[in-house]
């Protein structure tokens, strides 16, 4: 008998944030839970490149990404595909960031993030 191997997420996620140990750890453990589709990168330019390349289903950043703001990054990946899970999260919990970002049709997370709560996040989206 053939052992099953376990359904490997084709969900492609993007994850951006300028805090490279945070960012090395969801991408970990984003990896460990079967997501396989998983790019991780620390600066702004770079994401913004990422999205104009690639087709993400799913994009996570913090809102602070040095001089510029993930939010900016938000309305990019939307302009891209209308269809993207935007997960949004800052160390603030400040009503006019967590505003624009509801506005925008993204989840507003405050730190600490973690896996977890990002893996139900895109479980719900998937379901």
């Amino acid at each position: 008998m053939i052992a099953e191997q376990p359904a490997v997420s084709k969900t492609s996620i993007l994850i951006v944030d300028d805090d490279l140990s945070l960012l090395d750890a969801l991408e970990s453990a984003l990896k460990q839970a079967g997501q396989r589709e998983v790019v991780a990168l620390g600066a702004f330019a770079d994401a913004r490149r990422a999205l104009h390349t690639d087709h993400f289903d799913v994009l996570i950043t913090d809102v602070r990404l040095g001089a510029f703001n993930g939010l900016q990054l938000a309305v990019l990946a939307r302009d891209q595909n209308p269809e993207i899970q935007l997960i949004v999260f800052s160390g603030f919990d400040d009503p006019v960031l967590r505003q624009e970002a509801e506005r925008l049709g993204a989840v507003y997370l405050v730190k600490p993030v973690t896996s977890r709560q990002l893996l139900e996040l895109i479980k719900t989206r998937a379901t």
